[in-house]
């Protein structure tokens, strides 16, 4: 098993209206392509205005499979057009647990 972990960084006020658009949009399209996500979740402490996902994925040619699927799928052509411009930042890691993590 895999996790990738996403995290944008949004403008200054602008995280409730990307999250609103994502979950009507994005949200559906995604959970139908990805599989599990693990959360979603906000920036509290720390680094602010930041919005974090964490998915997981039997492999790497499991996301390859899944997000090259995912990006033929029409609904998520609306998704990347109608997605407001406030995402200043991307990043996304790949992550492995080590052999006494309880997620495996």
């Amino acid at each position: 098993m895999i996790v990738e972990e996403r995290v944008y960084t949004v403008q200054v006020g602008k995280t409730k209206e990307w999250l609103d658009f994502y979950e009507q949009y994005g949200w559906p399209v995604q959970q139908r392509h990805l599989g599990p996500c693990i959360g979603f979740f906000v920036s509290e402490i720390g680094t602010l205005n930041q919005v974090v996902h964490l998915w997981s994925y039997d492999d790497l040619a499991h996301r390859e499979r899944a997000r090259a699927t995912m990006m033929q799928d029409p609904d998520w052509a609306v998704f990347v057009k109608g997605t407001p411009h406030v995402v200043l930042s991307q990043e996304s890691r790949i992550l492995k647990p080590v052999s006494f993590s309880p997620l495996k």
